[in-house]
């Protein structure tokens, strides 16, 4: 990180197994940071700071360091939430230096539904309204959106001591999802997010629920921006289906003219097409799902396996979907020796047993 580190905090976290929580920390944010791991300590880096995390007996000792006071209140609850979700049901304990509880969290902002459009069949555009459009210029690319209940003035999450978000419960519980910023009106002061009505059968969208339904006037809330840079690569190669459409047509709109790309992207079906206006090259192969042989199971991986054996080695491979299929696309480029760090491999959705 370029920027200097004036502000500290240090955390000291009891898990059942500190080796596992380490193991578990830099298999996770390899995806969202540069991670150095030795045996027994981990240095994670990016752009809004630095985390060093080591073993100690039966602790782990993590120091953060950040350019500024709101990305160390932000940094410290990335990690929070990360380690209690890693523990899962068995019991961790998790402490600060500086405990000091928030009423609001540093980076929420309340926006306000401006207008809703249809971009394609199953693929719904709301723009949003916001007064501070400044921290998501520069931003990363995704955001949480915070929907309150219909009918209830919204109660917007603060800080617990241990650093987790403190969610409104019962009645003012919120809805929760996570959605990349799909183009940022700096002129209007708007932000487009684009809600995929998911084609496929039984998958939960409470989120597609409410674009489908988004009124103006709306009040909402994003939480970041955070996670999902913008490929800094002069060759770029996408993969994914219908989900990861609004993220692969923000990076396209953002590249340079020498930025050569080519791009594999699954939809439903041809009606679900969209331009990709971009000043680089983009070479774009839409697969639809609709004239796949009854026993197709794999397309989309087949297609991108065909492309990463014949690309360049300093190709950047992006690739979101399914996460089944992400799995599959990961160990495709970890078996070809593809190097970690010109990749995104993330999965989207998850799809459901029958």
């Amino acid at each position: 990180m370029n920027a200097i580190q004036e502000f500290t905090i240090s955390g000291v976290a009891v898990p059942r197994d500190p080796i596992s929580m380490l193991d578990q920390i830099c298999e996770h944010f390899v995806e969202h940071a540069e991670v150095v791991r030795t045996e027994n300590r981990a240095l994670l880096s990016s752009k809004i700071g630095t985390a060093s995390i080591h073993i100690d007996d039966t602790q782990l000792v993590i120091e953060l360091a950040c350019p500024t006071q709101q990305m160390l209140h932000m940094s410290r609850t990335v990690i929070a939430e990360h380690l209690f979700y890693f523990a899962g049901e068995d019991p961790l304990d998790l402490s600060w230096s500086d405990q000091a509880q928030l009423a609001s969290l540093p980076n929420i902002y309340e926006v306000t539904v401006a207008s809703v459009e249809d971009v394609t069949p199953h693929m719904r555009r709301v723009k949003f309204a916001c007064n501070d459009i400044a921290p998501f210029v520069d931003g990363d690319m995704h955001v949480r959106l915070l929907i309150p209940p219909k009918g209830r003035p919204p109660i917007w999450p603060g800080i617990r001591k241990d650093g987790r978000v403190a969610w409104p419960e019962g009645d003012d519980e919120l809805l929760v999802r996570a959605y990349t910023i799909r183009a940022i009106d700096t002129e209007r002061g708007e932000l487009w997010i684009d809600f995929l009505q998911h084609p496929a059968p039984g998958t939960k969208t409470p989120g597609a629920d409410f674009a489908r339904d988004a009124k103006p006037g709306v009040k909402v809330a994003f939480l970041g921006p955070g996670g999902g840079s913008i490929p800094q690569a002069q060759s770029i190669l996408f993969a994914g289906d219908e989900s990861s459409l609004p993220a692969i047509a923000r990076i396209v709109a953002e590249a340079s003219p020498a930025t050569r790309m080519q791009a594999i992207i699954e939809v439903a079906s041809e009606a679900e097409e969209q331009p990709l206006p971009s000043a680089g090259t983009l070479d774009v192969r839409w697969l639809h799902r609709d004239t796949y042989p009854a026993d197709a199971k794999s397309v989309l991986v087949d297609e991108a396996e065909k492309a990463i054996n014949v690309m360049e080695n300093e190709t950047f491979v992006w690739v979101a979907c399914e996460k089944a299929a992400v799995r599959a696309i990961r160990s495709i480029l970890k078996g070809r020796g593809h190097d970690r760090k010109k990749m995104y491999a993330a999965w989207y959705w998850e799809r459901e047993e029958k």
